[in-house]
């Protein structure tokens, strides 16, 4: 079976992170931590679980944070490798397990990834589990299966970049007629998104503004859209492409980057600059809510000194290890700075509900696919998929002819 795996290795990550920005293709290279092999299916650990096609498979930015180290170290010991990647996933249940109940075969799936207690087949649940939180679930070490936060960085359950993976029943949500593959494959972070809208502080008319116009950026718009039609949104956007697919998917007004960004974005939203001697300026009153989309210190900075006292400023874009944040902001402000990481499984079905009724906004967005086998240029792709005018890159599975030998 084709997979695309991520072998752990500490010199290849340090030569990948230093030689990064001058060879730009060092991750998918020998060098790197991502290589195309053929793997053994991955056997079901349980008779709860199920075995998956994929049909298509999206490169997220924490697959490509990974690929080209420049991620955090951070959840090196919640993984188990090697690992294949892969956790955007639209597939075809291929078999199911003797005590599999809520699926059968040829049902067309969505994956939601955490892997939690009862998918680890631990009785005794933790706190975080019983509550519901899946998430958080304090077990991710333990269990049937190996190290893993989610599918696609879990050695046992293999992974959407994949010509099949093992899916524990409770992950996989049945996929509405009426919604595409192109469309299906954005439900997990979409679900993210929209989680991330549920926890913010909204009122009726707030304006609210989302820094970064990526996949992650424009779905946070479209699920802003969902919960609180009637706030203002106000998206910051770096290419003319997602500034046009902030408007589609409902931002009022979107901020270009660069030169005078943060004047044009003061101006939207009626706050004053004020410039101290050295650094960026200081903006009194803000945004109630700033959504962060890209994660970067530039960004989460920017959120901050752009919300309004007693507001909160939403991570959502997976951070890393930012640099040259100012805190004052938050500390003089007393915002509330909160990360967003993953979905429960209401919001994943809710989320289904909703790119069913988007799915012809949505299914545009998966602008690129690549076989397996040209892994190189659609992770390439995925880098620079602002630059090349798309919003998601997906992996498109071919059947179990394709291999090394093409």
């Amino acid at each position: 079976m084709l997979a695309l795996e991520y072998v752990r290795s500490v010199p290849r990550f340090l030569a990948t992170r230093a030689l990064g920005r001058r060879r730009p293709g060092i991750g998918t290279s020998k060098l790197g931590v991502v290589r195309l092999t053929e793997v053994e299916p991955p056997p079901l650990p349980s008779p709860e679980w199920t075995r998956v096609r994929p049909i298509l498979s999206g490169i997220c930015g924490s697959d490509l944070a990974t690929i080209s180290a420049q991620g955090s170290p951070y959840f090196s010991p919640l993984t188990s490798t090697p690992f294949v990647f892969g956790h955007e996933v639209v597939g075809v249940v291929d078999e199911t397990g003797e005590n599999v109940t809520s699926v059968r075969t040829g049902d067309r799936v969505c994956l939601a990834p955490p892997l939690h207690c009862a998918i680890r087949g631990i009785e005794d649940l933790c706190a975080a589990c019983r509550d519901g939180d899946l998430g958080h679930c304090r077990n991710v070490t333990r269990g049937v299966i190996g190290a893993g936060i989610q599918t696609g960085y879990c050695r046992d359950t293999g992974g959407g970049w994949s010509q099949g993976f093992v899916a524990h029943q409770s992950q996989l949500h049945r996929v509405p007629e009426g919604l595409s593959d192109a469309g299906a494959v954005l439900v997990e972070p979409l679900a993210c998104c929209l989680s991330s809208v549920q926890q913010a502080p909204l009122d009726e008319n707030d304006t609210v503004v989302v820094f970064g116009c990526g996949t992650i950026g424009v779905l946070t718009i479209a699920a802003l859209r969902y919960v609180g039609p009637s706030c203002r949104v106000i998206a910051v956007a770096k290419y003319p492409y997602q500034a046009d697919v902030a408007r589609r998917l409902g931002a009022d007004l979107v901020v270009s980057t660069g030169s005078g960004m943060r004047d044009r974005l003061a101006r939207a939203i009626g706050a004053e600059l004020l410039q101290p001697e050295i650094g960026p300026p200081v903006a009194i009153g803000g945004a109630a809510v700033v959504f962060d989309c890209v994660g970067s210190g530039i960004t989460i900075d920017d959120a901050m000194r752009f919300t309004q006292a007693r507001g909160a400023v939403i991570v959502v874009g997976m951070p890393g290890v930012p640099r040259g944040i100012d805190w004052t902001a938050m500390w003089h402000k007393e915002l509330e700075v909160r990360g967003s990481y993953t979905a429960d499984a209401n919001t994943f079905d809710r989320t289904l509900s909703l790119a069913t009724e988007l799915d012809d906004q949505l299914a545009p967005l998966v602008g690129a696919r690549f076989s397996l086998t040209d892994y190189r240029e659609a992770i390439q792709c995925a880098l620079e998929a602002g630059r090349r005018g798309v919003s998601k890159v997906a992996f498109e599975i071919h059947d179990s002819t394709e291999s090394l030998a093409g």
